[in-house]
């Protein structure tokens, strides 16, 4: 599923319009992206945690000359742990069918 798809869903279900579908779900993105830009972390209950977490800097190989060691530098990269409900949705029953 897609952006677009999911706007659509949304608009179906909640019974709005899909601008507003649209406006929902670019409000909990920036909202998160902020929140995690900013060293916090948003919990949805029943569905899981984001937050961002320093992966340390390290040496590495230049791919294009293996005897080359190269330096990477320590990142901030985005996490996910998910939720009891979230888990459970998907250990239980069959897998859902694609789109």
């Amino acid at each position: 599923m897609n952006k677009a798809e999911l706007i659509t869903v949304i608009a179906e279900k909640v019974g709005v319009t899909k601008k507003q579908a649209e406006d929902m779900v670019e409000c909990v993105v920036d909202t998160v992206t902020e929140t995690l830009k900013k060293g916090g972390e948003v919990t949805i209950a029943g569905f899981g945690a984001f937050s961002a977490k320093q992966r340390a800097g390290r040496t590495g190989v230049n791919p294009q000359n293996p005897s080359e060691k190269i330096q990477i530098p320590s990142v901030t990269v985005p996490k996910f742990k998910a939720g009891k409900g979230l888990k459970d949705a998907l250990k239980s029953g069959p897998p859902a069918p694609a789109m």
